[in-house]
């Protein structure tokens, strides 16, 4: 319906002799729409997983791990990632016309951002349909050195997308972490993440 009134403005400003009026277009590659689509497949979906790798030992990952593919529009994918009775983080995947970008939406209980949050990264090469990695960006870069932990600077976020798995990996030097969800058996939908409304 939207493409054919588009259509119908478009010819009555042809028909008047008018210049065409229109947005810009939001620009994308074959490799990051395949991927964009893969995900955004298992809209409305939840998965459990658990941890594959976790490179030296680190805590908050304690109960059960679920992703759940919770609102998706043509240019943006929201994923809350529950541990536990912990929900609050979202994972924010967003075509952005130079590629595309993850954030890490972090709130607090009560719904507020939390202070370390929407760090994340961006691609820098075509990736796969199946791949994608995501290299630190500049806000997070300062955003890690301000929170006196600079050895994120050098994070690469990965998630890889396969008939029967979905992986959420971290990269840097000296770490390691990983969490793998099985996407042959779907779980009940958790609740909404702190600081969104269903």
């Amino acid at each position: 319906m939207q493409k054919t009134l588009i259509a119908a403005t478009l010819l009555i400003s042809l028909g008047a002799g008018a210049n065409i009026v229109q947005d810009a277009p939001l620009v994308s590659i074959d490799t990051h729409d395949a991927y964009f689509d893969n995900l955004k497949a298992l809209c409305g979906k939840a998965f459990a997983g658990k941890i594959a790798v976790d490179n030296p030992p680190a805590p908050g990952f304690e109960g059960a791990l679920i992703m759940h593919v919770r609102k998706c529009t043509d240019s943006q994918l929201q994923i809350p990632f529950h541990v536990g009775d912990n929900h609050s983080r979202t994972w924010i995947i967003t075509k952005t016309g130079s590629g595309l970008t993850l954030k890490h939406d972090h709130r607090n209980a009560d719904g507020s951002h939390d202070d370390q949050t929407m760090y994340g990264g961006q691609t820098l090469d075509a990736g796969w349909a199946t791949a994608q990695s995501f290299h630190a960006d500049q806000y997070s870069k300062e955003l890690f050195t301000a929170r006196g932990i600079p050895q994120s600077n050098t994070n690469i976020w990965q998630m890889f997308i396969y008939p029967e798995q979905f992986s959420y990996r971290l990269i840097r030097e000296g770490r390691e972490f990983r969490v793998d969800f099985d996407l042959t058996q779907e779980v009940a939908l958790p609740p909404a993440p702190w600081g969104y409304a269903d």
